[in-house]
């Protein structure tokens, strides 16, 4: 049996929108005939069923019925017996409705997001049902350089290939490269460029800040069917266990890296923690431990110990010998945290 409303909309945010109001309606009505509120709703009596079958094994992990929300049936009447909570209609509080404004204004301004024009509805709807509550009107740029993110976003709604000249930190290297652009991320805080790499052949993510040029080309973009976009669902860095592992001795003032930098393991001391993660390369590690402080000691691998204890002994050499004309020495502990940092265990 249907009721005589029209038929709802079988959309999934229709329906998680219509769950959320259904239990505080029900609770100002308790006993109501199912055909009565089917027709209030304006949704077919089968739809509402469904719904409440839904609502009723909503709940905790093991989802059993009548968790969270519960309900007794008499003949063709319904009654909510618990809810959980859910005891008004949702509404969004000012700082919830800018945060999500942000958040969507943020997809908006990114090339390469699916179904941008569904973004942008979502964006006039919470923006018309906040009103003057949000305030001051919210505009929202990518980060990085905001001249370049315009330029590559547009070279990537063109649909063009584009010759890029890249700094590589893992390589410390300025390289040339062409590339066939896919998409534009924003991933913690950094604008990435996603393009299929004909030097490499592959998929790489290239950071914004470090394209130094970009000339687009004529030819189209050639994005090969076997190329497939990487999985950023922990990070841009995803480390596997064929890269380097380091494993260094820090003090207090270096325990931000930990945070900072995905560890397979941290040891915490008294004093020192021992922590150990991947790397793209050691060439990468020694340039890293060298920009550190005197509380960092590389313990493994003993390569790595001996590179920073090279580069930090030159730089002792540099220092040891003035240039010409010069006037004093400088003082005798100058760059000794440096040489700290390359000594192995």
């Amino acid at each position: 049996m249907t009721g005589s409303a029209r038929p709802g909309s079988r959309t999934s945010a229709d329906r998680l929108a219509r769950l959320l109001n259904l239990v505080p309606f029900l609770l100002a009505r308790p006993g109501i005939e199912i055909a009565e509120a089917a027709g209030d709703l304006g949704v077919t009596e089968r739809q509402l069923r469904e719904d409440l079958e839904l609502l009723w094994v909503c709940g905790l992990p093991g989802y059993g019925p009548g968790d969270l929300i519960d309900m007794a049936f008499d003949g063709d009447r319904v009654t909510i017996t618990y809810d959980a909570g859910i005891d008004r209609p949702l509404r969004l509080t000012p700082d919830e409705a800018l945060a999500l404004v942000v958040a969507l204004r943020m997809l908006a301004e990114t090339p390469g997001v699916a179904n941008r024009e569904a973004v942008e509805r979502a964006l006039v709807k919470i923006e018309n049902a906040a009103g003057d509550r949000l305030g001051t009107p919210v505009a929202v740029r990518l980060p990085a350089d905001n001249h370049r993110v315009a330029e590559l976003r547009a070279a990537v709604e063109s649909g063009r290939a584009l010759r890029i000249t890249y700094y590589s930190v893992a390589r410390d290297e300025t390289i040339e490269r062409t590339v066939d652009p896919l998409r534009m991320l924003v991933i913690g805080g950094q604008a990435y460029l996603e393009a299929w790499c004909r030097r490499a052949e592959g998929m790489r993510m290239f950071r914004v800040d470090r394209i130094d040029a970009v000339t687009r080309s004529d030819e189209p973009a050639r994005v090969p069917a076997q190329a497939v976009p990487h999985d950023l669902s922990g990070g841009a860095f995803r480390p596997t266990a064929d890269l380097p592992l380091v494993t260094l001795r820090i003090g207090r003032s270096e325990r931000w890296i930990t945070e900072y930098y995905p560890c397979e393991r941290v040891e915490p001391g008294d004093g020192e923690w021992l922590v150990s993660l991947r790397v793209t390369d050691l060439g990468w590690a020694r340039r890293f431990v060298l920009g550190l402080g005197p509380e960092v000691t590389v313990v493994a691998p003993a390569e790595l110990a001996a590179q920073v204890h090279a580069a930090a002994t030159a730089a002792l050499s540099a220092y040891a010998t003035p240039p010409p004309g010069a006037v004093a020495d400088p003082p005798p502990g100058a760059v000794a945290d440096a040489a700290a940092a390359g000594k192995g265990q």
